[in-house]
C-alpha cells in the first residue's frame, strides 16, 4: 500500500514538475528574449509545442516546435560565442512524447531503452535520427547554432532534433555559415547583450517519405543592446535552395515573414527593437 502511494505522489510530482514542453515563454523561459517577449502568434503552427531547451538540468534557449511538420519554427537564445568542439551526439525531446518523460533531453537510445518507448511512438512526435539518413543535397541544420555558444553543455544542446531542420548543404556550409561566423561577429562589436531569434518558413517539399518538412527559407533577427539608450538590430533571410543570404533591417524580414506564413502581422521583438 506504501509503495503504490509513493508511486502515485512520484508520478504526480513528473506531472506538475516544471516541464521542458511548456503552456508559455513568458512564464517559463523568458530570458532568452529580448525584455522577455517572445515573437508573437503570427508564427504560431497549428500544433505547436512550446519547449524551454534543458540539458542536464539548466535552460540553454527556447524553441517553439511545429509537431505536424516535425521542424521548429524558430529557436531563440543569447549570443555567447567561444571556442570549444563541437558535439557528435544527437539527442530528442522525450516531453513531446508525454509530460511524464523526463524534462531534459535525451540520447534516442536512452528512451527507447531505459524508459521503454518504441520508435513508432517516438517518431509520432518528433523527428527521429532515421528521417535524416541518406538524404540528397540536404543535411541536418541547426537554427540555434552550436558555435554562438561558449561551452561544451550549451553547445551539446544545440543538438537536439527539435533545433534542426532539413538544410541545402551547400547553403548551410556556405553563406549561411559565412552569417553565423563572420556577419555575426562584425554585427556583435560593441553589444552588451545581443538577442538571436533563428526560424524556418515550412515549404511544399518534405524528407522521410513525408514526415519531415523541408523549409521554403530560413532566416534569423538579432536586437542587440549596447547600452540602455542605444539598441541595435539586423536581420537576414535566405531561400533553402539557393547557396545566397540577404541581409534586410528587422522590419523588412517581419514583413517578409507575415507574408509567407499569412496569418498577420508577425513580431519578432518588443517594440523598443528598432525597426528600420
Amino acid at each position: 500500500m506504501l509503495g503504490l502511494l509513493l508511486l502515485q505522489v512520484l508520478a504526480s510530482c513528473l506531472w506538475l514538475g516544471h516541464s521542458e514542453v511548456v503552456q508559455s515563454f513568458e512564464t517559463s523561459c523568458p530570458q532568452f528574449f529580448f525584455r522577455e517577449i517572445p515573437p508573437n502568434e503570427a508564427l504560431e503552427p497549428q500544433k505547436p509545442a512550446w519547449i524551454c531547451q534543458r540539458y542536464k538540468n539548466q535552460y540553454y534557449f527556447a524553441t517553439l516546435y511545429d509537431r505536424k511538420m516535425r521542424i521548429p519554427v524558430y529557436s531563440a537564445y543569447i549570443y555567447q560565442p567561444g571556442p570549444g568542439k563541437r558535439p557528435k551526439t544527437w539527442l530528442v525531446e522525450p516531453q513531446l512524447i508525454s509530460p511524464s518523460y523526463p524534462k531534459t533531453m535525451e540520447k534516442e537510445w536512452t528512451v527507447l531503452n531505459r524508459y521503454n518507448v518504441s520508435l513508432e511512438k517516438l517518431s509520432q512526435s518528433q523527428a527521429i535520427l532515421r528521417d535524416y539518413k541518406n538524404l540528397t543535397g540536404l543535411n541536418r541544420g541547426h537554427l540555434n547554432p552550436n558555435g554562438h555558444h561558449d561551452d561544451y553543455s550549451s553547445r551539446m544542446a544545440t543538438f537536439t532534433l527539435t533545433n534542426i531542420v532539413p538544410q541545402d548543404e551547400k547553403l548551410n556550409g556556405g553563406a549561411w555559415n559565412n552569417y553565423e561566423q563572420q556577419t555575426m561577429i562584425r554585427r556583435t562589436q560593441g553589444c552588451k547583450t545581443t538577442y538571436v531569434v533563428v526560424g524556418a518558413v515550412p515549404g511544399n517539399n518534405y524528407i522521410a517519405k513525408g514526415r519531415v518538412n523541408k523549409p521554403s527559407h530560413l532566416w534569423s533577427a538579432a536586437c542587440c543592446v549596447v547600452d540602455n539608450n542605444h539598441i541595435k538590430a539586423w536581420a537576414v533571410i535566405a531561400e533553402n535552395d539557393k547557396n545566397q543570404v540577404q541581409l534586410l533591417t528587422l522590419g523588412e524580414l517581419e514583413d517578409v515573414l507575415t507574408e509567407l506564413h499569412g496569418r498577420g502581422q508577425v513580431s519578432l521583438f518588443d517594440s523598443d527593437c528598432p525597426r528600420e
